[in-house]
Parts: structure tokens; sequence; C-alpha cells
């Protein structure tokens, strides 16, 4: 008697590889049952099986529109059951997804930190005047000290200047009489506090 093999390089590629040929038959198999009610109870069943052999992450709506949507996609669209999710299309899949908002210049500002954003909306709202003038210069110290945790040189005032202005989308420009913080300020006070932090660490390694 001769057995005659049968090899996967001669048989239809999967459309979704880790769910295996055994399943993949078994959705072959589905689209064949005439019975309407039949069918969806092996559907129901075919989609518990592949939420047991490839676990989902997500809740439970999550992965059951995931797998329901994958059912379909094996069954190439085309399979008459009742889905307990929208029923999905081959346009749904095909479809692009949405572009992300990448937020450009705060991206790449983004090492001033939340609280520097927070007050240049907040100096956006004042009056020109004395109080605005001194909000402004706040926040330009506290960019040079965030641009120095960050940068261990010294910043060009003419930096801050300009990064602020762009921040705040052109409202707010440093005056001119400002005097900021010195960087080799800003830098002693970090050595400070970074050696009172070894010391403590040092305390606590010792016990």
């Amino acid at each position: 008697m001769v057995v005659e093999m049968t090899y996967n390089s001669a048989r239809t590629d999967l459309v979704i590889p880790e769910y295996g040929r055994t399943i993949q038959e078994m959705v072959d198999h589905l689209k064949s049952i005439a019975d309407k009610e039949e069918r969806n109870k092996c559907a129901n069943a075919i989609v518990s099986v592949m939420g047991s052999v490839v676990p989902q992450e997500g809740d439970k709506e999550e992965v059951q529109k995931k797998l329901w949507g994958q059912l379909f996609l094996m069954a190439n669209y085309d399979l008459d059951v009742d889905c307990p999710c929208e029923r999905p299309t081959r346009e749904s899949r095909e479809e692009a997804p949405n572009r992300l908002n990448y937020p450009g210049a705060m991206s790449r500002l983004g090492h001033y930190g939340q609280l520097t954003r927070d007050l240049i909306e907040k100096a956006k709202t004042y009056e020109e005047g004395e109080e605005k003038a001194a909000l402004v210069v706040t926040i330009a110290n506290l960019m040079k000290r965030h641009f120095l945790t960050w940068n261990k040189a010294t910043v060009e005032r003419a930096l801050i200047v300009e990064q602020l202005k762009e921040m705040s989308g052109g409202t707010l420009i440093l005056p001119e009489e400002a005097v900021l913080v010195s960087s080799a300020e800003i830098l002693k006070s970090k050595r400070k506090t970074s050696d009172a932090l070894d010391r403590h660490r040092g305390k606590k390694r010792k016990r």
C-alpha cells in the first residue's frame, strides 16, 4: 500500500498562520453548512477555539470584535452568520488608520514639561503689563532650568527667547531688560541637590 504524502508547500497559503491549518479547514467547512442555525453554532465554536489557541489582549468586547474580524478574514468575507458585533467587511479592514496627531513643536520641546506649557497658556490670557512681564520672566527661568537639567553645558539667552516665542505661538516675548538666572548658579544648585541625594543613598545602604 502506497501512502501519498501531502506537503504544506503544495497547499494553499494560510490566511492567518498563527491559527494553523486545522482551524482554517474548520472555517472552510463552516462555509459549506447549509442550515443558518448550524452555521451560527459552528461559527461561535470556532471563535471560541481561536480565542484559546491565540490569546488576545484587550477587554472582552474588543477581543470578540478582533476574533470575529479574523474569522471573516479567513472566510474571505464570504460568510453568512449572525455576528455579535459590527459585521466585518473587506473595506473596513483595508481602510487606512487615522493619522496620528503629533504635537509638532511641543514634542520637540517636550523636555520643558507640562508645567511650563500650562504657565505659557496662563500667561497668554494676561493683559499686557508688569504682572504678565513678571510671569514671562518666571517661565523663561523655568525653561532655562529645565534645559540645563538635560544639557549640562550652558545655554544662550537667545535660545530661551526663541523657544519661548515658539511654544507660545509668538505671543510671549521676553523683555529686553529681563535678567535670567545665571547658568553657573543653576548648575551649582543642581550639584548641591545631587550631592545631597548621593549622601542620603549612601546612608540607606549602610543600614
